[in-house]
């Protein structure tokens, strides 16, 4: 069991408190009367499942019952931080890259 960060009642509290409700930052369509039923169907059903940094959003089901979001590692599970609703992340899978492609160069350059 782990705990997760809550950015509203800000503690740490047990993992069972909270319930995962799918992928953070998925912007309605602006007019969906003019939608194609394709384009309302990819937004209603279709989301990213990707291997490493995942953008979530969660809600506080026992504790403030409030939503938030977080940024997740598929891979190992790790929580890399949360956020409130509104917020971006601090954390993405491009900046995360950028980090560990300079981190190997500097392992790399101090191998030769």
């Amino acid at each position: 069991m782990f705990q997760i960060y809550c950015p509203y009642c800000e503690e740490l509290r047990e993992e069972e408190e909270f319930h995962p409700k799918g992928e953070a930052h998925i912007a309605r369509p602006l007019d969906p009367e003019a939608c194609s039923d394709e384009e309302w169907g990819d937004y209603l059903f279709f989301r990213d499942n990707p291997r490493g940094v995942h953008h979530e959003l969660w809600v506080h089901a026992v504790g403030c019952r409030k939503f938030f979001n977080i940024t997740r590692h598929t891979v190992s599970y790790e929580i890399l931080e949360t956020y409130r609703m509104g917020e971006q992340p601090t954390i993405t899978a491009e900046g995360l890259a950028g980090r560990e492609s300079a981190a190997t160069a500097r392992q790399e350059g101090v191998k030769a």
